[in-house]
């Protein structure tokens, strides 16, 4: 194995837990590691991976969560183990945990990340705005990453953030992220670092709006459910603007036709989680009475990603490394249509490495049906004179 210091990628399909994680630590170690990120199935047995983990993984920074399926050197997976390992020398980094998510008030938000600042300005005084970023996993299942996110963009001030919802599976039972040696629930994990290597945050969907609206006539926000869709109820209404029965209804359904609303002159997709026997319709994303919503209209989903991959890779030159989180829904859409061969290309052309979520956060703002990514360069060669 190269003793060079880089950015290392791993991932093991491997059906036991301390195999596993036996393949993901060969594949990921260095001599000075400043950071690992893993993403895992919740298919294992997350006590024996947990055991694992800090065995293998002891005296490293590491972080991780559940997903809603893999992305690693060997493009999507499912039930199985990916992640990436930062040296010291590109990458200092403070981890931070938020439990009780909810509880959490904008005021938790701003201490939390004025602790993480000044901790970070502590280990790295050369961090600034210009070289940070800051790294999401929180509880897909809390309901919660609106005013999470929210908040902890607003203390980062200029320092850009970037995260996923952790998943399981699509069970919708129990999502987790990994902080000092176990997993949590209700809880978000936050990485904050500095790095000397080029980077860049960005994010891609594949939908733009169509002509039909709908307007939420009746909500519940706390727990993304609406009702009523312009004034019937809400599963009859978005069946028939779909020529569909309510029957239909269904994930792959819902991957297909989600619905775009518009804040701020941005286009962002709002996802439907499920239908309900009520007629009732459950969103990954906040909802709420009087929203004005818009059928969704697709174009090509590999050919987006390549475009946008090629579009970072050419304002920064070869990638070492894109950290990406991308919604579940978008992979079933990609399963669906038989197109895992050709996306796997495209992520192991690009580096990609990452998880797919309950939902993005790119910014201030939670997302769904979205790919949210922090692509990272090569150091530039220095010439002597």
């Amino acid at each position: 194995m190269s003793r060079e210091p880089q950015i290392r990628h791993g991932h093991s399909l491997a059906a036991d837990e301390r195999e596993a994680v036996r393949e993901l630590y060969r594949q990921l170690e260095q001599p000075d590691p400043g950071l690992v990120i893993f993403f895992c199935s919740s298919h294992y047995d997350l006590d024996r991976l947990t055991s694992a983990l800090n065995e293998l993984f002891r005296d490293v920074p590491l972080v991780g969560c559940t997903s809603a399926g893999e992305i690693g050197p060997q493009g999507y997976c499912s039930q199985s183990l990916s992640g990436v390992s930062f040296p010291a020398e590109f990458c200092s980094a403070v981890i931070g945990r938020l439990d009780n998510l909810q509880q959490f008030s904008m005021v938790d938000g701003q201490k939390f990340v004025q602790e993480q600042l000044q901790q970070l300005e502590a280990l790295a005084p050369q961090a600034s705005d210009e070289n940070c970023f800051a790294f999401l996993m929180i509880d897909g299942l809390s309901i919660r990453e609106e005013p999470v996110v929210h908040a902890l963009q607003y203390g980062l001030g200029r320092i850009p953030l970037v995260g996923g919802s952790a998943g399981d599976d699509l069970r919708f039972e129990q999502t987790r992220v990994f902080h000092q040696g176990r997993f949590h629930s209700d809880s978000a994990v936050m990485v904050l670092a500095t790095t000397p290597l080029p980077y860049k945050t960005f994010k891609t969907q594949h939908f733009v709006p169509g002509k039909e609206r709908m307007v939420v006539t009746e909500a519940d926000p706390a727990t993304r459910t609406v009702y009523e869709i312009s004034g019937y109820p809400a599963s009859d209404e978005y069946a028939r603007l779909l020529g569909v029965t309510v029957d239909d209804l269904a994930p792959g359904r819902f991957a297909e036709s989600p619905v775009v609303v518009l804040i701020d002159g941005t286009d962002y997709v709002r996802a439907i989680q499920s239908a309900n026997d009520d007629k009732s319709l459950t969103f990954y994303c906040a909802i709420e009475e009087g929203l004005v919503l818009r059928e969704a209209q697709g174009v090509d989903l590999v050919e987006n990603l390549r475009h946008s991959l090629e579009s970072v890779k050419q304002d920064m030159g070869d990638l070492a490394l894109v950290l990406a989180c991308d919604c579940v829904l978008r992979r079933l859409e990609v399963t669906q249509k038989g197109l895992e061969k050709r996306m796997g290309e495209i992520m192991n052309d690009y580096q990609v490495v990452g998880f797919n979520t309950y939902g993005e956060q790119y910014g201030g703002v939670h997302v769904n049906q979205t790919l949210t990514g922090i692509a990272f360069g090569h150091m530039a060669e220095t010439v002597d004179e």
